[in-house]
């Protein structure tokens, strides 16, 4: 069968060409509600009177548009497409590129933010200790960690195939993805098909994924230095959220201190 009209690409990374689409395709999400929710776990569990957010893998903004009112905000995102999106919609809100896995910024905040199953795409589970390690870095003590993570093993349903079509009947986008299973990895390469009055375009984007239980998670915040909690009710059905707090006190060392001052992380 030939597509007529359809300019094949070779597979690439998520949302590498999906930037500009990306809100038609998310736009039934529910960003206010879900920053309602985010607003009540910091007055929970959060520092008091907690002023400064930074929401790693931001995305377009979408959260960020409903959390900015609240706090003095920042995103990091390392998808320059999506950080365009996002300026253009939050010209006040700081924006700034960068790997979750081993951003440096100069300040700390009083809450973390990493949504959307974001955390889901570091790269096996040294990166996610390393990543909740760098999370922690840029926490001010006493300050919350909100990790919303990817789909646990016994919920992933490898070989489930899905269809969704958004845009409108002039600008039509279908997505359309197989799923797959391999180790502790979700594979989900995704087809898009966007069409327009000049033709049809077609890419792939695959999603490599980490596929880890409850467990590995709360022990790799707590390699971190961090006292989380997981929450089977979070944003998102089935996916929970981990609540993680750096202590405002480091814990006691064991042995003779060391003459030499420590300096903070």
């Amino acid at each position: 069968m030939t597509d007529h009209g359809t300019r094949r690409r070779p597979v690439a990374p998520p949302y590498s060409l999906t930037a500009r689409i990306y809100d038609q395709i998310y736009a039934g999400k529910d960003y206010a509600k879900e920053a309602r929710q985010i607003r009540a776990w910091v007055r929970e569990y959060g520092p008091p009177r907690a002023r400064t957010l930074l929401d790693v893998a931001c995305g377009s903004g979408g959260h960020l548009a409903y959390l900015a009112p609240s706090f003095e905000a920042t995103g990091l995102d390392l998808n320059e497409g999506m950080l365009r999106v996002a300026r253009k919609r939050l010209p006040r809100v700081r924006f700034v590129r960068g790997r979750m896995q081993s951003f440096r910024l100069a300040e700390r905040f009083d809450v973390i933010t990493c949504l959307f199953s974001a955390i889901g795409y570091v790269g096996g589970r040294r990166e996610l200790r390393q990543t909740f390690r760098t999370f922690a870095r840029h926490l001010n003590p006493g300050g919350l960690l909100v990790v919303e993570p990817w789909l646990r093993p016994g919920v992933y349903s490898a070989g489930a195939v899905h269809l969704q079509t958004f845009g409108t009947p002039r600008y039509p986008i279908v997505r359309m993805n197989s799923s797959e299973r391999r180790g502790d990895r979700s594979i989900m390469d995704m087809h898009h098909l966007v069409a327009t009055p000049k033709g049809i375009r077609h890419w792939v984007e695959r999603h490599d994924m980490g596929l880890y239980d409850v467990a590995t998670y709360l022990a790799a915040l707590r390699s971190a230095g961090l006292r989380p909690r997981y929450r089977a009710h979070g944003l998102v059905t089935r996916r929970g959220v981990y609540l993680a707090v750096r202590p405002a006190h480091p814990p006691a060392t064991r042995g003779r201190p060391s003459s030499r001052r420590r300096r903070g992380s």
